[in-house]
């Protein structure tokens, strides 16, 4: 896999604490070719026995209200989805919490349900939630109409994303 036997050893070597739990929401719609890579990012680490302890990947998909319940619980999330990015299919860009809310702010599109998320994540502000770490990492599409497909740069880049979540997720444990 992408990186696991060192992301194993690291964890082994690390102190015996329980890891802080990190909470990896994949957004976005299967149903919409690459608006559905967050989806595809988080069933694969569910498939993988040797992501590392405290990643809970979620398919949050097209999600809604509903996650506000996981969404208040955790300490630190990190979104996946797919974002206009200017940059060719497949580029990624972590976005953490101050440029994620730049980003919104300048226009920049979040996949095709933007308008709910932003809704999403002001109404657990509006609850007093505030997770310690919270980013997304976004992914260029290049394909976002109807289609279960992804586009051939942006199914290329699955592995690269899953590996980019694991040590993203690894370095805020160990900043915990």
């Amino acid at each position: 896999m992408y990186e696991s036997r060192t992301i194993r050893s690291r964890l082994s070597m690390s102190e015996t604490r329980k890891p802080p739990e990190v909470l990896v929401l994949g957004l976005g719609n299967p149903k919409l070719a690459d608006d559905g890579i967050g989806v595809h990012v988080v069933r694969h680490l569910a498939r993988d026995p040797e992501i590392p302890a405290g990643l809970k990947p979620m398919d949050a998909g097209a999600f809604g209200f509903r996650l506000l319940s996981k969404l208040t619980k955790a300490q630190a999330v990190l979104m996946v989805d797919a974002a206009e990015l200017g940059a060719p299919a497949g580029s990624t860009r972590l976005l953490e919490r101050e440029a994620l809310a730049l980003h919104i702010s300048r226009g920049g599109r979040i996949g095709a349900h933007e308008s709910g998320l932003v809704g999403l994540l002001t109404l657990a502000r509006s609850e007093g939630y505030q997770p310690k770490r919270l980013a997304l990492l976004a992914v260029q599409p290049q394909i976002m109409e109807w289609g279960e497909d992804m586009s051939q740069a942006v199914s290329e880049s699955l592995p690269l994303v899953c590996a980019q979540v694991v040590r993203t997720v690894l370095a805020w444990q160990e900043s915990a």
